[in-house]
């Protein structure tokens, strides 16, 4: 019988997000996900955002709305482009960030400790090429 390789992936995923999800709460995994994102880049537009987060547009339109309800974020036109608007951290989204990546960083480490360095360089190899197979 043939193992399914992408079985595995999807279990190792599955796994990952239960435990970020439990990890962030009371953020979802996306929201943690944007939060972060503009951390590392101010004044990113919804667009930007879905890029970096893995979402679609229409995604990130609803975390964002959720976002800037809980007070978390807030948007702005874009001084230049009256139809683009910038989105910020506000102070209680970078106090909700700085909580959930405490968490969530334990999980990454965890992850990294149960490899060596040479492992994970395989592992993210591996991971590229399986991803380059897929697209193929």
């Amino acid at each position: 019988m043939f193992a399914a390789i992408g079985l595995d992936v999807k279990r190792a995923e599955q796994a990952l997000i239960a435990a970020k999800h439990a990890a962030v709460k009371p953020l979802t995994v996306p929201q943690y996900a944007a939060l972060f994102a503009l951390s590392t880049t101010p004044g990113a537009s919804s667009a930007a955002l879905a890029r970096a987060c893995l979402v679609t547009p229409q995604a990130m339109a609803v975390v964002l709305k959720n976002l800037v309800d809980l007070g978390y974020v807030e948007r702005t036109p874009h001084p230049l482009h009256a139809h683009v608007l910038e989105t910020h951290l506000t102070i209680a989204g970078k106090h909700a960030l700085a909580t959930a990546d405490t968490a969530a960083v334990a999980i990454e480490r965890r992850i990294a400790a149960a490899f060596t360095a040479a492992e994970r360089d395989t592992l993210r190899a591996l991971l590229a090429r399986f991803v380059a197979a897929i697209e193929e």
